[in-house]
């Protein structure tokens, strides 16, 4: 390694000071120091970000450059790369080519999700056709220009986050539904966290605007105060107005999800491995099983034997979303198929094996694995939780806040983001007024999160989802008591620091060769006390020669556990006997910090 390259340091976008400090080998005083030199006032646990790092970095004389990010998860910090990543991640980069943006449509009741669907379905917008569906395969596919874009037609943000708990995360570019005449209601503020909790681009669709109590502007500032800045206003938020009814901006919105994507680097090799998603599968009484596949990586073909989780079957015929039949499936396409011999769940990942013995054996192992999965989550409490953010699995702590009236959510939610300032932050996936539902389970599910319920009640199947899923629900009737427990998580979360404390303070006076043993040094203790069970440092000059255990301690011929101040020892020191007359015995011991 050159000495340029031992300069050079990776930054993320957001570090803490201590951290900062550990990567350039510096003394967190001399960052503290730069950073107040350079006007920024900050503690040796707060974060700071890539830029401010990079300034402190070149006082320093190193040279910051961005942390190297793999592909993007699914949760942050929480969650393992989906198989359909992953398998991209594997695959050899000049064998990836684009592929067409998937996206889903999410949004409140009646803001007109089903009619811009229904508009999309019905408008081949480049070739000019009106209908041509003559099947509901649950996905679909347009084109703009001569581009493909595939959609998931889910039933909401419960479905997508539902495929995201099993790891498939399938859509790449959400389309929120936001209706002009209402505004962001409770639902739309849903479809928000799911789709900020899964990380991907979201491209308001401003619907209703034909309508004569539209209020766009009014809806902007909305979707302000919830984090989507419109690009109009310097956000990175594209907000199309359109009107569903009339196919009036539907085409800028086509135009919106392909500059988008063209910004996104979507790609797939068509002759990798194949993996792929279950949009959803039903049984047919004339022709049995029909489940919708969305291929994400390499090339589904006819007679291909696939295996989705617990079903598995050799794919006897295959459509497009018009109905016609198809023998291949390239990536981003989404085929209806026959030939699996169950039925399997909407979200399910799915993988192509050699032969049917060896996807008998697969289902079989994946159900056993999910039976015992089922048992595992049903016993682990919020302490697990804790215990595995100790573990050092994750520098952030995931909550969904559920509360009676707002009055009460504002406040909880101002003291979570400030005990969020710290080394370890505090991600508020998701917080509003009412009891605890199934889709607050299921966002939790995905994300890894705790529910905290503040005199509310978590419903029924809510419960009964939760201890099947394993996802904690904590509820409160005092606010203190809330932020108690949390800021208790978050101390446990903190990696412990120690702090040396001298004990005392020796001066070789002689150095005893023993057989068998190697030498000892006879010491006068000049101060303070030497103890066997401590930490033994011995310096030459200004020169460290040896850090580490004390093999033995004796005081005229008996071993003893400490010796003060005026007396003399006999002290060997682990594995080391480059010992000579007139060296330095530093006693000291490491204490743990106390988190204030």
């Amino acid at each position: 390694m050159s000495k340029k390259d031992e300069t050079i340091i990776e930054i993320p976008a957001a570090i803490g000071v201590r951290d900062l400090a550990d990567l350039m080998g510096k003394s967190p005083i001399d960052v503290i120091k730069s950073l107040m030199t350079n006007g920024v006032m900050a503690s040796i646990n707060q974060q700071i970000d890539f830029d401010t790092a990079a300034i402190v970095a070149a006082d320093m004389d190193f040279e910051a450059v961005p942390e190297k990010e793999d592909l993007p998860e699914s949760e942050e910090g929480a969650e393992k790369l989906s198989a359909w990543r992953q398998a991209i991640a594997n695959e050899d980069k000049a064998n990836l080519e684009d592929r067409p943006p998937v996206v889903t449509i999410l949004g409140h009741v009646d803001h007109g999700k089903t009619t811009l669907l229904d508009a999309i379905r019905n408008a081949d917008v480049q070739a000019g056709e009106a209908g041509g569906i003559t099947q509901h395969i649950g996905a679909y596919q347009t084109s703009l220009k001569g581009k493909l874009i595939s959609f998931l037609d889910t039933p909401g943000h419960a479905a997508f986050t539902a495929m995201r708990a099993r790891g498939a995360q399938g859509a790449d570019i959400v389309v929120l539904v936001v209706a002009a005449d209402d505004g962001v209601m409770p639902q739309t503020k849903e479809a928000i966290a799911h789709a900020k909790a899964a990380r991907v681009p979201i491209i308001v669709a401003l619907n209703k605007i034909d309508k004569n109590n539209a209020n766009p502007e009014l809806v902007k500032t909305q979707l302000a105060d919830n984090e989507l800045i419109p690009d109009e206003w310097e956000g990175d938020t594209m907000v199309i107005p359109l009107s569903a009814l009339s196919n009036e901006g539907v085409e800028d919105l086509l135009e919106a999800i392909l500059l988008t994507a063209d910004s996104m680097d979507i790609k797939a090799n068509p002759k990798g491995d194949i993996v792929g998603t279950v949009i959803e599968a039903e049984v047919d009484k004339q022709r049995g099983v029909m489940a919708t596949l969305l291929v994400q990586n390499g090339t589904l073909k006819q007679g291909d034997i696939v295996v989705a989780g617990g079903a598995y079957g050799r794919l006897r015929a295959m459509f497009d979303y018009k109905g016609n039949r198809v023998k291949i499936a390239p990536p981003s396409m989404p085929v209806s198929v026959m030939g699996i011999n169950d039925v399997p769940s909407a979200g399910q990942v799915f993988g192509i094996v050699d032969a049917e013995r060896q996807a008998r054996y697969k289902t079989k192992e994946f159900l056993e694995n999910e039976k015992q999965g089922k048992k595992e989550n049903a016993s682990v409490s919020l302490e697990d939780l804790f215990a595995s953010y100790q573990a050092g699995e994750t520098k952030e702590l995931s909550l969904i806040i559920k509360a009676d009236v707002q009055g009460s959510l504002d406040p909880i939610v101002g003291e979570m983001e400030k005990l969020g300032e710290g080394e370890i932050g505090v991600n508020i996936l998701y917080a509003e007024t009412g009891n605890i539902g199934e889709n607050d389970i299921t966002l939790a599910t995905a994300s890894g999160a705790i529910v905290i319920g503040f005199n509310v009640q978590a419903e029924v199947n809510a419960r009964r989802l939760a201890s099947n899923e394993g996802v904690s629900i904590r509820l409160y009737n005092i606010i203190y008591r809330i932020v108690e427990d949390v800021e208790k998580a978050l101390k446990g979360m903190l990696e412990p620091t120690f702090a040396e404390k001298t004990l005392g303070k020796a001066e070789v006076l002689a150095v005893f060769p023993i057989s068998k043993v190697g030498k000892i040094a006879g010491c006068r203790v000049r101060d303070g006390v030497l103890r066997r069970n401590a930490q033994m440092r011995l310096t030459r000059g200004a020169d460290i020669l040896f850090e580490g255990e004390v093999s033995s301690l004796k005081h005229n011929k008996d071993k003893v556990n400490e010796v003060r101040n005026g007396f003399e020892c006999g002290v060997g020191l682990q594995n080391f006997h480059d010992i000579e007359v007139g060296d330095i015995l530093q006693c000291y011991v490491l204490e743990k910090e106390e988190i204030k």
